[in-house]
């Protein structure tokens, strides 16, 4: 008898085909003498369309809602389902006494895997696959120990409890929105609340009010001190003449050849120590900050990393610590990565004892996944694109950083006084900069309060000595408004929004924190990425801004819907599930009443909505007016009813650099007609374009150019990856 292996993607499929020496190519597996490995292709089966319940619903009308199932069916993704075919075959032959789940390690992966066997009524014993890496040592180990599938049961019941409870909100209230003001308006538990961070800081942006400051400084001695307020230990006042007055003070001192005194010097020694293993949204924050990596991009340049290269172990995690099993291989690890630019330090230090440091070692803070870390697969750059280097860069450095000492340096600070003011100059000797060599970074002050001071190097200063005072110079400016989120900073928001929420209770707040925030490290790139192809948010160089649409969709929509406390809640209590503390039956029952509930409110509300970048284009196939819209790398007329569909591309931002100015430049038109412009004025013919990069020795064809466009638009259009998502991506408004 065999085992039938069902991974979730293909290209790992075929690496635990080659551990379990299965060769024998058939239909959708490979096939060995006591192994089958099949394969899912992500999902293969989702939750059915509200029109596979009645066909009642076909048509979107409030008289239709509430849609509450029964039961919730399950059916087969049109686009996979030959390969679903293929693994029912396989489920079903007589040689096959159980099967083994190897789909990814986490609640999306049980959910894979767990709806296949539910959609294909098959009831055989049920083995797990539990690892963090797809390496061959990692898939032998972890085929050593497989675990009873009956331990995960709990972890599927949340991870379907959560599917059916984003169809049951999602679906009614994204109909009844759209239904009731004649709009595509969607929403949901994690999406408008993110929307809703946004709009507040926009909010907070219009309505700040700058202020002028003023603050002093002083060259003495050949160092530059700063004025301190004694009072508030601030460096500057918002009154000028409070500033005007001590200028006098100061001015009438040095023409009476008065000396500035040192009252005190104060040496301090400072370390700083590395920064904790990535996380994924850690991560994503740093590849946007460093590269302009969208939170989507450097997910699916991990996903490549992690399964094609194997060089990375799995990257959808939220902890930043590794368990002790795992530090037992360092060494292993330490080994691998040792090429290129760290042959030498990594080499080095897989030659000393390694201590099991518990600033990254933690067994109880790993929950299903460890930290993103290097595996014990040989590393071959050369093999790896432009942006898998950097990703991969990134890991391995923060990586080689946790075995490294900390930044040590002494840091001297030095009072004077002046017409009885205070007056603070700063410096900084570094010791050992440690972890820093390897992170390629300046070491950063610690105490914020000096962040107004620029370190500079001074010469030797003692209690009591007195200096000449040359210059005086007033500094004056105006406080800045909040800064615009980037994907950077709307992750960090998303993973933590305490300051977004009402409710600010100590339970609340410990929730919202073992939660993870807002999404999860799965999901969260895909929400962006979702808000932007719905046109609620866009991009005007890195900064993100809220649409027209969003803003009234946030005006329209359930005041509940916009709190993050709302997936707090829902969250915990999936957590419950998943541990075996709370029944799935009773979650589903509370989101049915709260479904009803917002139903109601929805229904209630008084209000319009209106379109307003209506256009005078009509519509090439239903002959209503264009809506301009900005993608989010892209200018396009989409057509204002969403049962047509129709999109058109204005204009689309590229790679090709300007140039005049060296920005990147947006192209318009199609085909032969295509042009490159730049916001500085520049334009420039494709074919120019091109006669120009080929004498420049960088020769970029016009099937280069269509190539990159063409996944430029594949990108744009692709999916959520979520059930919710492939739920809704059929619906049309008739």
């Amino acid at each position: 008898m065999k085992s039938l292996v069902i991974a979730e993607k293909p290209s790992v499929g075929r690496d635990i085909a080659r551990v379990l020496h299965c060769s024998k190519n058939i239909p959708g597996a490979l096939e060995g003498d006591k192994y089958i490995v099949t394969w899912a292709l992500g999902h293969l089966v989702t939750l059915a369309d509200p029109e596979e319940y009645d066909k009642k619903y076909s048509k979107w009308d409030m008289e239709t809602l509430p849609m509450m199932p029964e039961k919730m069916q399950l059916v087969v993704i049109r686009q996979t389902a030959k390969q679903y075919g293929l693994v029912k075959k396989q489920l079903f032959r007589k040689d096959v006494n159980q099967i083994i789940i190897a789909t990814d390690a986490g609640r999306e992966g049980e959910l894979v895997a767990r709806w296949i066997l539910e959609k294909s009524e098959c009831k055989k014993p049920i083995k797990r696959l539990w690892i963090s890496s797809v390496t061959d040592k990692a898939i032998r180990e972890g085929f050593a120990n497989l675990r009873d599938g009956r331990a995960y049961n709990n972890l599927y019941h949340a991870a379907k409890a959560r599917a059916e409870a984003d169809w049951l909100v999602g679906i009614n209230a994204t109909r009844a929105m759209t239904c009731k003001y004649n709009a595509q308006l969607s929403c949901g538990r994690v999406q408008t609340p993110t929307l809703a961070m946004v709009a507040h800081r926009e909010k907070e942006i219009r309505s700040f009010v700058p202020k002028e400051y003023y603050g002093m400084q002083i060259l003495s001695g050949g160092v530059r001190f700063t004025w301190k307020d004694a009072k508030s230990s601030g460096y500057c006042t918002f009154q000028k003449q409070r500033m005007d007055e001590i200028e006098k003070k100061v001015k009438a001192e040095i023409k009476s050849g008065k000396k500035m005194i040192i009252k005190e010097v104060k040496t301090t020694a400072k370390k700083t120590f590395a920064p904790g293993l990535y996380d994924l949204t850690e991560l994503q924050r740093d590849a946007n900050k460093r590269f302009g990596y969208s939170a989507k991009e450097t997910l699916n340049i991990m996903q490549r990393l992690y399964e094609s290269h194997k060089v990375l172990t799995y990257p959808r995690t939220d902890s930043r610590y590794i368990t002790t099993d795992v530090a037992d291989t360092l060494k292993e690890r330490l080994k691998a990565c040792s090429v290129g630019p760290y042959r030498k330090l990594a080499g080095s230090l897989s030659m000393r004892p390694i201590r099991k440091n518990a600033s990254f070692v933690d067994n109880k803070k790993v929950s299903d996944h460890h930290a993103i870390i290097p595996t014990e697969q040989f590393v071959d750059l050369t093999h790896m694109t432009n942006e898998e280097r950097k990703i991969y860069d990134l890991v391995v450095r923060r990586f080689l950083s946790a075995f490294c000492p900390p930044c040590r340096y002494e840091e001297t600070v030095i009072y004077a006084e002046s017409g009885r003011e205070q007056f603070v100059a700063r410096g900084k000797v570094m010791i050992d900069e440690g972890f820093r060599q390897v992170q390629e970074m300046n070491c950063e002050d610690e105490d914020e309060s000096s962040r107004d001071m620029k370190d500079q190097t001074l010469p030797k200063i003692s209690q009591g000595m007195e200096f000449k005072q040359v210059q005086v110079d007033i500094r004056e400016g105006k406080t800045t408004p909040p800064s615009r989120f980037t994907e950077a900073t709307l992750l960090s928001a998303m993973e933590n929004p305490v300051k977004y929420m009402e409710n600010k209770d100590r339970e609340m707040v410990k929730t919202i924190g073992e939660t993870g925030g807002l999404g999860t490290v799965a999901t969260r790139a895909d929400i962006i990425e979702k808000l932007f192809h719905t046109f609620l948010l866009e991009k005007k160089g890195n900064e993100i801004h809220i649409t027209s649409k969003a803003k009234q969709l946030l005006e329209l929509v359930p005041e509940d819907l916009k709190k993050p406390e709302l997936t707090a809640e829902w969250e915990m209590k999936l957590s419950k599930i998943a541990k075996g503390e709370l029944d799935d039956r009773a979650f589903m029952s509370e989101i049915r009443g709260y479904t009803k509930e917002l139903l109601q409110e929805i229904r209630r509300e008084e209000g319009t909505f209106r379109h307003e970048n209506m256009t005078n284009k009509k519509c090439p196939n239903c002959g209503k007016r264009l809506l301009a819209v900005n993608g989010k790398n892209a200018k396009l007329l989409v057509c204002q009813d969403r049962a047509c569909g129709y999109r058109e591309t204005v204009s689309r931002t590229t790679n090709a650099r300007c140039p005049i100015c060296h920005k990147r430049m947006e192209m318009i038109g199609k085909g032969d007609d295509s042009m490159f412009v730049c916001s500085c004025g520049h334009k420039e013919r494709l074919s120019k374009f091109q006669e120009r990069r080929k004498k420049e020795g960088g020769g970029v064809s016009k099937r280069d150019v269509h190539a990159y466009m063409k996944k430029q638009q594949k990108e744009a259009k692709e999916p959520v990856n979520s059930a919710f998502a492939d739920a809704l991506k059929n619906i049309r408004l008739n």
